[in-house]
């Protein structure tokens, strides 16, 4: 069997077959999941659901569609389950309390496909980035599900409509309220963002922060922020709007006091980011401390979103630097 094609056959083949048919499409089946849960691991979780009811259901696919848009529909529907079983509310409070990062070097297995526009580039940028990740989660699960089918993927109404079971009426009506809910909780100025690769005055911003984190220079780092910059730290409840708040958290708790940092620069979700790693005088090396994950706007930090040292094996990020490091780019 080849690729999409002779499909009439699916019902036929053996596991390993039809493993390595699914393989093919498992980094944006992931990342749709990723989309539709904001967890990464829940997202794991979810795609070996889907190819485990796509293996059980291999002799109802009838070669209406592509092999591929019929992984989509399951991974969908698996994704519909699992919110409704764990996450009976969409977030609240302008903070998703279960989101987790997305490495690049992950995102960076997506298939071209039909990438090479402009416009499709900055969409795919743009609805991995983590304040998008945290506006869908907003909202609830059948119009985010329509959201990201119709604006993310480009499926045409009718088809998903089929596969919600609603009809197009429907599907265009949630669309148009899940497009109003997204206003609502995106950036005001997400519109000026360019979704671009880095720029040198990005790159000089992110050096700067880094240099005063290390330093625990408040004051240098307070410079760096927008007077509306937005902080918070899954899965710790809480979020911090304004400069002078988020200094203030910063003060009280104890930043000043931390010494002996070092850093790794990386990037997740198609944004910058540093790795703090601190000095363990115990294991004589320096080891993960807190991911910053920063969303840059008109020359300044809009908003930091810290990431605790779980993450770091995720994100491919080493375990500890020795005593000599001087901090690192990734």
């Amino acid at each position: 069997m080849t690729a999409d094609t002779r499909l009439t056959e699916l019902g036929a083949v053996d596991e390993p077959a039809f493993s390595g048919l699914a393989e093919r499409h498992r980094r944006e089946l992931h990342v749709h999941c990723y989309r539709m849960l904001g967890s990464f691991e829940d997202a794991e979780d979810t795609v070996q659901e889907t190819f485990l009811r796509a293996w059980r259901r291999r002799e109802t696919f009838e070669g209406r569609s592509t092999f591929r848009a019929w992984l989509y529909r399951i991974a969908t529907n698996a994704c519909l389950d699992l919110l409704a079983k764990v996450r009976p509310e969409p977030a609240t409070g302008g903070e998703a309390l279960w989101l987790q990062p997305y490495p690049d070097r992950l995102l960076d297995e997506l298939p071209a496909g039909g990438a090479d526009e402009p416009e499709t580039v900055a969409v795919a940028r743009e609805t991995i980035e983590l304040a998008y990740l945290t506006a869908v989660q907003h909202l609830a699960p059948r119009p985010r599900a329509v959201l990201i089918l119709r604006d993310v993927l480009g499926w045409p109404a009718k088809d998903v409509a089929e596969l919600l079971g609603d009809s197009v009426n429907s599907v265009n009506s949630a669309l148009q309220r899940a497009r109003a809910g997204m206003r609502e909780h995106l950036p005001a100025e997400r519109q000026d963002w360019t979704g671009g690769e880095e720029d040198a005055g990005t790159r000089e911003l992110v050096r700067r922060y880094t240099d005063a984190s290390v330093a625990t220079d408040i004051d240098g780092l307070a410079a760096l922020l927008r007077e509306d910059v937005r902080c918070s730290m899954p899965p710790t409840p809480g979020l911090h709007v304004g400069r002078d708040t988020v200094v203030n958290d910063w003060v009280e708790s104890g930043f000043e006091g931390m010494r002996e940092m070092r850093t790794v620069r990386t990037s997740v979700n198609r944004q910058p980011a540093v790795a703090f790693y601190l000095w363990r005088q115990a294991e004589g090396a320096y080891l993960p401390l807190t991911i910053d994950v920063l969303r840059i706007t008109g020359g300044a930090i809009a908003e930091i979103v810290t990431f605790h040292n779980d993450q770091f094996p995720r994100l491919g990020l080493p375990e500890s630097l020795p005593a000599d490091s001087t901090g690192q780019s990734r």
